[in-house]
C-alpha cells in the first residue's frame, strides 16, 4: 500500500523560488512547501484537532519520493511591487500612502512550466497506517488552493494506492521532521520567515569499475554569506584547518543544545565517549576555495561536510536537530545562517557567517569536481591544500622524497585506495607519486620552505599537528578512482584534500 498526495498545477504554471526573490524556480516543489500549504489551510479551517493529528502523523514519516516530469524554467520580467503595507507613521505628509507614490522593490517571480501539470509525493508502506488520518489529510489537500505563489493555482488530493513505484521517481532535496507543525506556528506568531526543511542526502551511484574511499561523494555545504561588518568574513586558505575546527566544535555544540548535554556521536566528534581520538572514519570539513580555473586567487567561498560513505548522518534526527539549534534567520541575506566563532577571548571577535545549502551558487562550490574528472573517475588526483605526513621524515635528498612518498602510498590504504601506481624510471621502479611545495591547480598556495618566509604566508595547524611536515602531491592509481581522495593526518580538517586531473604524462 502506498500513500499519495496529488497536485495538479491549473495553469501548468508553478510559481514558486528556490529563495526569497530567487531567480531559480523550486521545481519540483519539496515536501516542506507542500506541508507548509497544508498547514496554511489546516489554520483556515480553525486549526481542528483531526487535521492537527494528521499533520503531525505526516512530519513522522520518512521522506517521499517524488514523481514529476521535467519543467522549462519561464522566463521573467523584473517587476516593482510595495515591499509591505504603507502606514502614515513614517512621513508627515504620508503621501507615500497615495498608490502612484508608494515606494516600490524590484522583485523577480520565478516560474516552472512542467511537460506534465501533475506531480505526486509517495510514501511506500508508511507505518501506522490510520485511514482516518488519511481522509482528515485529504480534506485539508482539497482545500489547498495553490502551492508556493498564490497564483499558482492547483488540485490536490490524497488518497491509498496499491499500484507499484513508478520507475520514473525521484529523491527529494528537503523534507519536514517531527516537530515541523509547531515549528510553523511558533515562526508565524513570531511574525518571521519559517526557515526551510531538513536537507536530505542521497547516495548517488557509484560508476563501475572504478575504487572509491571512505568519504562520500554526497556533500552538504556551507556557503559563505557576505555581511557589512568587517569582522564576519571567511579567513585566508591557509588558515582553513582552524576554521574547519571552528565549524566542527559549533556543530559539537548543536549537540548539546538540542539535547540536554547528550555529547555528539564519534561520527561528528571524531572522539570516543572516553575521549580518544575515534578509531573509525568520521565527519571531514574541506575548504572550497577558488582553484583551478583561469585568473583563480585561491580566496575561500565556503567549506563542504564531508561524511564517511554509507553512514546516513545527514539522514539523522540527531544531526537535524543540532544543525536546527545553531542557525538563525538572517535579515540582510534573507537566508539561515550558522555564526561560527574564530578564535577565544574578548580581544578575538571575527566570526564566520555560513548558510546551509546542497545547491551551489558557485562552480567552485561544487562538490563534482572533487569527484570526478569531467563526469567520470580519474587515475590522477593532485592536491588542492597540502597534505599532512603523518611522521616526521629525519631524511634529506632524496632519501627525503622517497620517505615522503612512501607516507603518501601508506595515506592511499588509509581511506580505502589502491596504492599508486608503479611505474619504471631511469632510477627504477617506484610509485608514481610527485611532492612539491607547490600545487598542481592555480591558485592553491604553496607549502612554504624554511623560517625565512613571513607567517602569513604558512600554512597554520591546530595543536595537535603543529610541527609536522606538509606536501603537496600529484598521485597516479593503477586504475579509475572516484573522489572524494582526503590524504593525510590532517583529513579531517580538510587538509589533503585532492581533486581529479586529466591524465596524461609521465612520471619521471
Amino acid at each position: 500500500m502506498m500513500l499519495v498526495l496529488e497536485i495538479e498545477y491549473l495553469s501548468g504554471v508553478s510559481y514558486a523560488a528556490i529563495g526569497p526573490d530567487s531567480a531559480v524556480p523550486d521545481w519540483p516543489p519539496q515536501p516542506d512547501r507542500i506541508f507548509s500549504a497544508l498547514v496554511a489551510t489546516w489554520a483556515a479551517h480553525g486549526e481542528p484537532e483531526d487535521e492537527m493529528e494528521a499533520l503531525k502523523w505526516l512530519e513522522q514519516l520518512e521522506a517521499p519520493l517524488l514523481d514529476a516530469s521535467e519543467a522549462w524554467s519561464r522566463t521573467q520580467r523584473t517587476s516593482y511591487v510595495p515591499p509591505n503595507d504603507a502606514t502614515s507613521s513614517k512621513k508627515a505628509h504620508a503621501l507615500h500612502l497615495v498608490p502612484a507614490r508608494r515606494e516600490r522593490q524590484p522583485r523577480h517571480f520565478a516560474a516552472a512550466r512542467p511537460e506534465h501539470p501533475i506531480l505526486r509525493l509517495l510514501w511506500k508502506e508508511p507505518r501506522s497506517m490510520d485511514e482516518e488520518k488519511v481522509a482528515a489529510l485529504n480534506a485539508l489537500a482539497m482545500d489547498t488552493a495553490y502551492v508556493g505563489h498564490s497564483s499558482s493555482l492547483t488540485r490536490c488530493r490524497v488518497y491509498l494506492s496499491d499500484e507499484d513505484m513508478p520507475d520514473t521517481v525521484q529523491t527529494v532535496k528537503r523534507t519536514v521532521y517531527p516537530g515541523r507543525l509547531d515549528e510553523l506556528v511558533r515562526a508565524f506568531e513570531a511574525g518571521r520567515r519559517p526557515r526551510a526543511g531538513v536537507w536530505v542526502s542521497t547516495q548517488p551511484p557509484v560508476r563501475s569499475h572504478s575504487q572509491v574511499s571512505v568519504f562520500s561523494p554526497e556533500w552538504l555545504l556551507l556557503e559563505a554569506v557576505e555581511g557589512e561588518d568587517p569582522h564576519e568574513k571567511l579567513p585566508d586558505i591557509r588558515a582553513a584547518a582552524l576554521a574547519a575546527k571552528a565549524i566542527r566544535d559549533r556543530i559539537v555544540e548543536g549537540y548539546r543544545l538540542s539535547r540536554a548535554d547528550v555529547p555528539a556521536p564519534a561520527v561528528v566528534s571524531g572522539k570516543m565517549p572516553n575521549g580518544r581520538p575515534a578509531v573509525e572514519p568520521h565527519l571531514s570539513i574541506v575548504p572550497l576555495a577558488f582553484v583551478g580555473f583561469p585568473y583563480a586567487d585561491g580566496h575561500l567561498l565556503g567549506f563542504g561536510l564531508v561524511p564517511p560513505r554509507g553512514s546516513r548522518l545527514f539522514n539523522e534526527a540527531g544531526w537535524r536537530g543540532a544543525l536546527r539549534s545553531i542557525t538563525e534567520w538572517d535579515e540582510r541575506s534573507q537566508r539561515h545562517v550558522m555564526v561560527v566563532p574564530l578564535g577565544s577571548g574578548e580581544t578575538n571577535t571575527l566570526t564566520m557567517k555560513l548558510a546551509f545549502t546542497l545547491e551551489p551558487s558557485k562552480k567552485s562550490l561544487d562538490s563534482a569536481l572533487y569527484v570526478y574528472d569531467k563526469g567520470k573517475p580519474a587515475r590522477t588526483f593532485a592536491t588542492v591544500t597540502p597534505m599532512v605526513l603523518d611522521r616526521y621524515v629525519n631524511e634529506r635528498g632524496t632519501a627525503q622524497v622517497e620517505a615522503i612518498v612512501r607516507q603518501i602510498v601508506q595515506a592511499c590504504r588509509h581511506i580505502g585506495l589502491p596504492e599508486p601506481e608503479m611505474v619504471s624510471t631511469r632510477d627504477g621502479v617506484r610509485p608514481a607519486v610527485i611532492v612539491d611545495k607547490h600545487s598542481s591547480f592555480e591558485g592553491a598556495p604553496s607549502v612554504t620552505m624554511g623560517g625565512k618566509q613571513p607567517h602569513w604566508m604558512r600554512w597554520r595547524l591546530p595543536d595537535y599537528l603543529s610541527g609536522r611536515m606538509l606536501t603537496h602531491a600529484v598521485i597516479r592509481f593503477p586504475e579509475p578512482v572516484a573522489g572524494p581522495v582526503i590524504l593525510g593526518a590532517g583529513r579531517y580538517l580538510g587538509l589533503g584534500l585532492c581533486r581529479p586531473v586529466a591524465d596524461g604524462g609521465d612520471f619521471v
